[in-house]
């Protein structure tokens, strides 16, 4: 299973470390992660994959509930759906 998980909301200290904390609980790995600020605005996009098959809308809630903590909206789409997307 791939995935692609974005992070946007306002920069503060420790939203890497955080999502990346949470992202290994869940039982997902990162392949490749990326980064950038825009001046006061903190954004993320990760490629996430697991040997084992993911409950999305689990995953999605788990994330999204998570992400109100931090002040962040998280979001999680399959490879596929997101290929698809981009694809049209």
């Amino acid at each position: 299973m791939k995935a692609i998980i974005t992070v946007v909301g306002k920069d503060k200290k420790g939203i890497v470390a955080a999502v990346s904390a949470k992202i290994a609980e869940l039982g997902l790995n990162i392949d490749d992660i990326s980064q950038t600020v825009l001046d006061e605005f903190f954004t993320m996009m990760a490629i996430v994959s697991s040997d084992e098959q993911q409950d999305f809308t689990q995953l999605r809630a788990e994330f999204e509930a998570y992400g109100e903590s931090l002040n962040v909206k998280i979001n999680i789409q399959s490879e596929a759906i997101f290929d698809a997307m981009h694809n049209i």
